[in-house]
């Protein structure tokens, strides 16, 4: 409420913010005797809130374009991406979350896709996979995950300072303490127990022998130059509990192929996205396969994708697999070789966006396209036997 006192006269005009009609004159005893001087001051008075009050409007209406997209008028406008769910969480938490990596859940598809073929092999013929395992699995996926990032982080934390890309990060940006991160990691693996536990126990004595690589991967690239392998072994371990989680233990013909065939494709889609850090890699002193293969790296993908289809093959037999599953391996293949064929690879061996977006996030469709295949062909197997059955029946 702004006062404003006219010149020579003992009269207060009180004006209100907000609509026009909410605009009031107001006089003491000179009201009756000065009832134009007041109309024409009010008058002036109103010309000049009417400017004021378009050029605000015209600021509002344009506004959205500069405020940040988060954002609009105060308020936090809520997406249902994991990006938009993070920018949209109290700004508190937005750090322990992009410390976790749940505003990029590629990284978790490609944890728990693995289990997903684990538990659709070991599906009774003609059912679908067991989806209570299936949530457990996912939910633990996604703590691992973030587990897996947090120790990462905490063991970085002096080398992603130096690189433009992992700067931003929580713990080398100084947003979150060391100790902070450390008690983060106690909750995230506390959870993480909670769902392993509901498991029988084979498995949890064989997910808890996975601990061990998850805390050391993060070593592996001061080490060697394969620590992509060792990711490889540590990201695919879900498709030898997921198996055993539903069966009680693991029938190595089966697992061991499958979990070979991951650890190949884990090193064809790490090793592209590698290739983004070489330069910086150099710089700081660590190690990784972009590196080691350099100009051979499309011979050596290309390795790794016939071993990978060899595994999936051998998996498939032993697991008594049919049409629907083969025949997805050929797409799969196909997928692989589209890969090796592209431009990131051709020029230079260097990263680039088209390398990011249509290898290393393409892989997420890749293993839920082999997951497909491997539900379809196990009701497809349940559909043989049957008919098998049936003929073996004496005639009526």
């Amino acid at each position: 409420m702004l006062p404003a006192r006219f010149t020579g006269q003992n009269i207060w005009l009180r004006i209100h913010h907000g609509p026009l009609s909410n605009l009031h004159c107001f006089s003491s005893s000179y009201q009756n005797r000065q009832k134009k001087m007041e109309v024409s001051t009010c008058n002036r008075d109103l010309c000049v809130f009417k400017r004021l009050f378009h050029s605000q409007r015209s600021w509002l209406l344009r506004a959205p374009a500069r405020l940040d997209t988060t954002t609009l008028f105060g308020k936090r406008q809520f997406s249902l991406s994991a990006a938009g769910i993070v920018n949209s969480a109290p700004a508190p938490v937005q750090p322990y979350l992009r410390l976790m990596r749940f505003d990029k859940p590629i990284g978790t598809w490609l944890l728990y896709l693995p289990c997903t073929w684990s538990i659709g092999l070991a599906a009774d013929p003609g059912c679908l996979p067991h989806l209570g395992m299936l949530t457990l699995f996912g939910t633990g996926a996604l703590l691992m995950r973030g587990a897996g990032c947090t120790i990462n982080d905490m063991w970085d934390k002096d080398f992603d300072k130096k690189v433009a890309r992992t700067a931003t990060r929580p713990l080398a940006a100084g947003e979150i303490s060391q100790m902070q991160a450390l008690t983060f990691l106690g909750g995230q693996l506390s959870l993480a127990l909670g769902v392993l536990l509901c498991l029988n126990y084979y498995s949890i004595a064989l997910g808890a022998a996975s601990l061990s690589l998850v805390v050391t991967y993060p070593l592996m690239k001061r080490i060697t130059y394969w620590p992509q392998l060792v990711l490889g072994l540590t990201f695919n371990w879900g498709a030898l509990i997921g198996w055993s989680a539903v069966m009680g233990s693991c029938d190595w013909s089966v697992c061991l192929p499958l979990y070979f065939s991951g650890v190949m494709w884990t090193l064809i889609y790490d090793t592209i996205y590698a290739h983004q850090d070489k330069d910086d890699d150099v710089r700081v002193g660590v190690k990784s396969t972009a590196l080691r293969f350099q100009e051979q790296t499309k011979p050596w993908l290309s390795g790794f994708s016939v071993a990978m289809m060899s595994g999936l093959v051998l998996a498939g037999l032993n697991a008594e697999q049919t049409l629907p599953y083969y025949a997805t391996l050929l797409i799969v293949a196909s997928h692989l070789s589209h890969q090796m064929m592209q431009e990131c690879f051709t020029y230079g061996y260097t990263f680039t966006d088209n390398c990011f977006n249509c290898k290393f996030v393409s892989n997420r469709n890749l293993g839920l396209l082999l997951f497909l295949g491997i539900v379809c062909g196990n009701l497809w197997k349940g559909r043989r036997d049957t008919l098998l059955q049936n003929d073996k029946l004496p005639a009526q």
